[in-house]
């Protein structure tokens, strides 16, 4: 799968995809991520990407000429999504991670600054936008970098044990339950007497049912709209 990241800021990203199982994906090429930096496609001799909002205001706005440029100089794989990270746009979930991973050959990034980017580059190029959460972060870089970790531990032949994929949180709806390692005693603090007895359906059962206990504690959302799905 090919990843295109448009940033002003490539060096943001090099130490966290030289590290565990991303860097062992891209070694193994299950992926490819590039980057193009908008400031190489300036005209003018300052390499200015951005500039002063029409009708005023605080901040500035990145240009849509070497946006536009960036993005155009890109190979064009079968099945793209252009991603525009800003708090405007949907919350990420996990089912973005999975959608994109299993119909998509190509995800093109769009990490924005300042005041944003121009809104004929949202209207004109743009597919999707895509937000972290309710609150504002100096760059686009760190939800990029969401993304792609995101995506790229779904690929096949990234994680080892794909069986934990299935298992994780919001993978069936619903949190994870709690895990446990040896000691089975730690300062007094015993393992759950269940995980130990050998029993696996009695082990699965309690599984789910701390998936759904924690789930309606601390994701009383989801916990309704898990429950609104079995009964249907």
């Amino acid at each position: 799968m090919r990843f295109d990241v448009i940033t002003l800021f490539p060096e943001f990203f090099e130490s966290p995809l030289q590290s565990g199982l991303i860097a062992k994906a891209l070694a193994k090429q299950i992926a490819e991520v590039y980057f193009t930096n908008p400031r190489d496609f300036t005209t003018d001799k300052h390499h200015k990407v951005d500039d002063e909002p029409f009708g005023g205001g605080v901040g500035m706005v990145l240009k849509p000429e070497p946006l536009f440029a960036a993005i155009e100089s890109l190979p064009i794989c079968q099945g793209r999504e252009i991603i525009y990270v800003t708090p405007q746009g949907e919350p990420l979930k996990q089912d973005h991670f999975q959608a994109w991973a299993n119909n998509y050959q190509q995800l093109v990034i769009l990490c924005g600054h300042y005041e944003g980017v121009d809104e004929r580059v949202v209207e004109n190029l743009v597919t999707q936008e895509i937000s972290l959460g309710d609150f504002v972060l100096t760059c686009g870089e760190i939800p990029a970098l969401t993304i792609l970790n995101g995506v790229i531990r779904l690929l096949p032949g990234t994680v080892g044990k794909t069986d934990s994929l299935a298992q994780d949180s919001f993978s069936a709806g619903l949190l994870d339950y709690p895990h446990y390692t040896r000691p089975a005693v730690f300062r007094n603090l015993e393992v759950p007497q269940v995980l130990l007895s050998g029993n696996h359906g009695a082990i699965a059962q309690w599984r789910s049912q701390q998936q759904q206990q924690r789930t309606q504690a601390r994701r009383p959302d989801l916990y309704a709209q898990w429950q609104q799905q079995q009964n249907q």
